[in-house]
Protein backbone atom coordinates (compact mmCIF):
# COMPACT_ATOMS: atom_id res chain seq x y z
CA UNK A 1 0.00 0.00 0.00
CA UNK A 2 1.16 3.53 -0.67
CA UNK A 3 0.87 6.53 1.65
CA UNK A 4 -2.03 7.76 -0.49
CA UNK A 5 -3.86 4.50 0.12
CA UNK A 6 -3.37 4.93 3.87
CA UNK A 7 -4.79 8.44 3.69
CA UNK A 8 -7.80 7.13 1.75
CA UNK A 9 -8.19 4.36 4.34
CA UNK A 10 -8.20 6.85 7.21
CA UNK A 11 -10.57 9.21 5.42
CA UNK A 12 -12.94 6.36 4.62
CA UNK A 13 -13.04 5.32 8.27
CA UNK A 14 -13.40 8.88 9.56
CA UNK A 15 -17.16 8.66 9.07
CA UNK A 16 -19.25 6.69 11.58
CA UNK A 17 -21.72 5.52 8.94
CA UNK A 18 -18.93 4.08 6.79
CA UNK A 19 -17.45 2.40 9.85
CA UNK A 20 -20.80 0.81 10.61
CA UNK A 21 -21.30 -0.28 6.97
CA UNK A 22 -17.91 -1.96 7.04
CA UNK A 23 -18.70 -3.65 10.38
CA UNK A 24 -21.96 -5.01 8.94
CA UNK A 25 -20.26 -6.29 5.80
CA UNK A 26 -17.58 -7.99 7.89
CA UNK A 27 -20.06 -9.56 10.31
CA UNK A 28 -22.91 -10.45 7.96
CA UNK A 29 -21.21 -10.84 4.59
CA UNK A 30 -22.32 -9.56 1.22
CA UNK A 31 -25.13 -6.99 1.08
CA UNK A 32 -26.81 -4.96 -1.64
CA UNK A 33 -27.54 -1.25 -1.30
CA UNK A 34 -31.20 -1.81 -0.44
CA UNK A 35 -30.21 -4.10 2.45
CA UNK A 36 -28.09 -1.32 3.91
CA UNK A 37 -30.75 1.33 3.26
CA UNK A 38 -33.11 -0.72 5.44
CA UNK A 39 -30.55 -0.96 8.25
CA UNK A 40 -29.67 2.74 8.30
CA UNK A 41 -33.06 4.17 7.33
CA UNK A 42 -31.43 6.68 4.98
CA UNK A 43 -31.78 7.26 1.26
CA UNK A 44 -30.31 4.98 -1.39
CA UNK A 45 -28.07 7.78 -2.77
CA UNK A 46 -26.60 8.34 0.70
CA UNK A 47 -25.68 4.66 1.11
CA UNK A 48 -24.36 4.52 -2.46
CA UNK A 49 -22.16 7.55 -1.73
CA UNK A 50 -20.70 5.87 1.37
CA UNK A 51 -20.14 2.60 -0.51
CA UNK A 52 -18.41 4.48 -3.34
CA UNK A 53 -16.11 6.11 -0.79
CA UNK A 54 -15.29 2.71 0.73
CA UNK A 55 -14.73 1.22 -2.72
CA UNK A 56 -12.34 4.04 -3.71
CA UNK A 57 -10.30 3.18 -0.60
CA UNK A 58 -10.34 -0.52 -1.63
CA UNK A 59 -12.15 -1.47 1.56
CA UNK A 60 -15.10 -3.08 -0.22
CA UNK A 61 -15.44 -5.19 -3.35
CA UNK A 62 -18.55 -5.10 -5.52
CA UNK A 63 -20.16 -7.47 -7.98
CA UNK A 64 -23.19 -6.99 -10.22
CA UNK A 65 -26.03 -9.50 -10.34
CA UNK A 66 -28.66 -8.25 -12.77
CA UNK A 67 -29.68 -4.78 -11.61
CA UNK A 68 -28.34 -5.26 -8.08
CA UNK A 69 -24.80 -4.49 -6.97
CA UNK A 70 -23.58 -6.49 -4.01
CA UNK A 71 -20.79 -5.34 -1.72
CA UNK A 72 -18.53 -7.25 0.62
CA UNK A 73 -15.62 -6.25 2.85
CA UNK A 74 -12.18 -6.48 1.26
CA UNK A 75 -10.73 -8.18 4.32
CA UNK A 76 -7.20 -8.50 2.93
CA UNK A 77 -6.88 -4.74 2.41
CA UNK A 78 -8.50 -3.96 5.76
CA UNK A 79 -6.01 -6.20 7.58
CA UNK A 80 -3.08 -4.78 5.61
CA UNK A 81 -4.06 -1.17 6.32
CA UNK A 82 -4.64 -1.85 10.01
CA UNK A 83 -1.27 -3.59 10.21
CA UNK A 84 0.49 -0.68 8.54
CA UNK A 85 -1.14 1.80 10.91
CA UNK A 86 -0.27 -0.36 13.90
CA UNK A 87 3.39 -0.70 12.95
CA UNK A 88 3.61 2.99 12.08
CA UNK A 89 2.07 4.34 15.28
CA UNK A 90 2.43 1.65 17.95
CA UNK A 91 5.20 2.03 20.49
CA UNK A 92 8.44 0.44 19.37
CA UNK A 93 8.60 -1.63 22.53
CA UNK A 94 5.46 -3.13 24.00
CA UNK A 95 5.86 -4.57 27.48
CA UNK A 96 2.72 -6.55 28.26
CA UNK A 97 3.58 -6.69 31.96
CA UNK A 98 3.66 -2.87 32.02
CA UNK A 99 0.30 -2.68 30.25
CA UNK A 100 -1.28 -5.19 32.65
CA UNK A 101 0.09 -3.35 35.67
CA UNK A 102 -1.13 0.01 34.32
CA UNK A 103 -4.58 -1.51 33.77
CA UNK A 104 -4.62 -2.84 37.35
CA UNK A 105 -3.61 0.56 38.70
CA UNK A 106 -6.32 2.31 36.69
CA UNK A 107 -8.93 -0.15 37.98
CA UNK A 108 -7.79 0.35 41.56
CA UNK A 109 -8.14 4.10 41.16
CA UNK A 110 -11.68 3.76 39.84
CA UNK A 111 -12.68 1.16 42.42
CA UNK A 112 -13.09 -1.74 39.98
CA UNK A 113 -12.16 -5.18 41.17
CA UNK A 114 -8.81 -6.49 39.99
CA UNK A 115 -8.47 -10.18 39.20
CA UNK A 116 -5.13 -11.78 39.99
CA UNK A 117 -3.32 -13.45 37.14
CA UNK A 118 -4.99 -11.22 34.55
Amino acid sequence: MTELDMVAFCKALSDETRQRILEILQAEGEKCVSDLVDVFNVSQPTISHHLHFLKQANLVISRRDGKQIYYRANQDNIVECCGILFTKFAPVHLDLDELIEADKQAKLQTGESVQSGA
